[in-house]
């Protein structure tokens, strides 16, 4: 048994390890390689990070339901934390193995199990049988989601070069406005056709299985696995402190002694980061049940209210992206500590809108929308920025434990407890702290941040 084990675990470490490098291509044949390759990548990795959020946040369109069963906001505050304490976990765990992995097939095999766990608790009534099990198939549910980020992460950074890497950044990170957006029409169509609000599980759950199969036809490892040179030779675009030993793969314990743990300004970012996501969950994740409760929506309502906040990202990241870069000279917390400014001020309306203007608490919603992704957005290239290549899964992965442990899963416990406690005015309280403290953080990442720091 122990040798049947040993072998199971060679194969997939051999399934997953990081493509070869093939024979160098003839000289002419090289930029119309670079050049399809790098399309077929990104879109790769834009459909597959799409299809990650249509199965991250199905829970919450479905919270509403379940309160009618009987379920307390803090009972379900806690089964969703599942998701924020794996995901947190596993961005940073599994950003460690992502940096070691073929990015090809570990980005498609965690969308193909993470959507298969969505399609199971959408189908199965022992799935939301009780508040333990809940919580265990949405932590399940985090763990794969954590594959996602780290290996789109380690395809930018080795198809993409420094000065093209954050206005690429800037459209890719799109793709989970583009994915969570989706999942309102998507349940709305499920509830339509089926007349079960499971489907918003399901449904959701089959696209994603179908975006997986695509994604793996599209994503290539390393442009050395197709015979062509790094991308810094190709495009004669080299980070300061280049040298060829940025190419070698490196160590867990090389990526986490010599360029993570040391870097205080990433760890500056990952702090602000908790409160970005604090921020970020504390109003997507509650905004299906606080606009049932308080403004009166209907599902249909909540489910275009909460399309309209993902799609307003779209522009805004963009914006943001190009502010930090053409405005602020390449630094990002100016433009962070600008777009969570504005965030504060359009929680302020959606929380203070009295109840019957839905119109403003949908342009509330939408400005939240618009701002907070920026600095999601950005954050992750400080990241990529702040290291080697070989070790931008485990820097991404480091901002995101912050961003889950530390915020995400405070939104989904906290909100849930003081809700039930104080009112909505006290989870209003919490989002408006974390604000204050985001810009806090980002102020002080301001003062040692420099342009091109590799």
């Amino acid at each position: 048994m122990n040798q049947n084990n040993q072998n199971t675990a060679n194969g997939i470490f051999s399934f997953l390890s990081p493509a070869p490098a093939r024979p160098k291509l003839a000289a002419d044949q090289v930029d119309n390689t670079y050049r399809l390759l790098r399309f077929k990548v990104f879109l790769g990795i834009f459909i597959g990070y799409a299809g990650y959020y249509l199965v991250r946040k199905n829970f919450s369109l479905v919270m509403p339901d379940l309160i009618a069963l009987g379920y307390t906001k803090t009972e379900l505050g806690f089964a969703m934390s599942g998701v924020a304490i794996s995901y947190g976990l596993s961005k940073f765990l599994m950003g460690t193995v992502s940096d070691r992995s073929n990015a090809q097939r570990f980005l498609s095999l965690g969308l193909a199990l993470t959507a298969l766990t969505m399609i199971f608790m959408g189908t199965s009534a022992w799935a939301l049988s009780s508040i333990p099990v809940m919580f265990t198939l949405l932590f399940i549910n985090g763990w794969f989601q954590g594959m996602g980020w780290p290996a789109s992460g380690r395809v930018m950074v080795h198809w993409f070069s420094p000065s093209e890497r954050g206005s690429r950044m800037a459209i890719w990170n799109v793709a989970h406005n583009v994915g969570g957006g989706l999942i309102g029409p998507l349940a709305i169509l499920g509830i339509t056709v089926t007349g079960a609000w499971q489907s918003a599980f399901y449904l959701p759950g089959v696209v994603a299985l179908a975006l997986a199969l695509i994604t793996f036809l599209l994503v290539r490892d390393t442009p050395q696995s197709c015979g062509l040179p790094p991308i810094e030779y190709h495009r004669n675009d080299f980070p300061s402190q280049y040298d060829q030993s940025h190419e070698q793969e490196l160590s867990t314990k090389e990526i986490l002694l010599n360029y993570v743990f040391p870097n205080k300004t990433l760890w500056c970012i990952a702090f602000a980061n908790a409160f970005v996501y604090l921020v970020r969950y504390g109003v997507l994740d509650w905004a299906p049940t606080f606009l049932s409760e308080v403004k009166e929506f209907q599902v249909q309502q909540s489910g275009w209210a909460w399309f309209a906040y993902e799609f307003a990202a779209i522009p805004g990241t963009l914006f943001c992206g190009w502010m930090s870069d053409r405005v602020f000279s390449g630094r990002r917390a100016p433009a962070n500590i600008l777009f969570m400014a504005l965030v504060l001020v359009s929680v302020l309306v959606y929380w203070l809108n009295p109840p019957g203007n839905p119109l403003i608490d949908n342009m509330a919603l939408i400005a939240i929308g618009f701002l907070i992704y920026g600095p999601v957005m950005l954050i992750g290239v400080q990241a990529l920025d702040l290291v080697p290549k070989k070790a931008a899964g485990t820097a991404a992965g480091l901002t995101g434990l912050f961003g889950y442990l530390g915020g995400a899963m405070m939104a989904n416990i906290s909100m849930g407890f003081i809700v039930d406690r104080m009112g909505w005015d006290g989870g209003f309280y919490l989002l408006i702290a974390a604000c204050f403290l985001a810009i806090v953080c980002m102020a002080t990442a301001w003062s040692k941040e420099t342009k091109n720091n590799l």
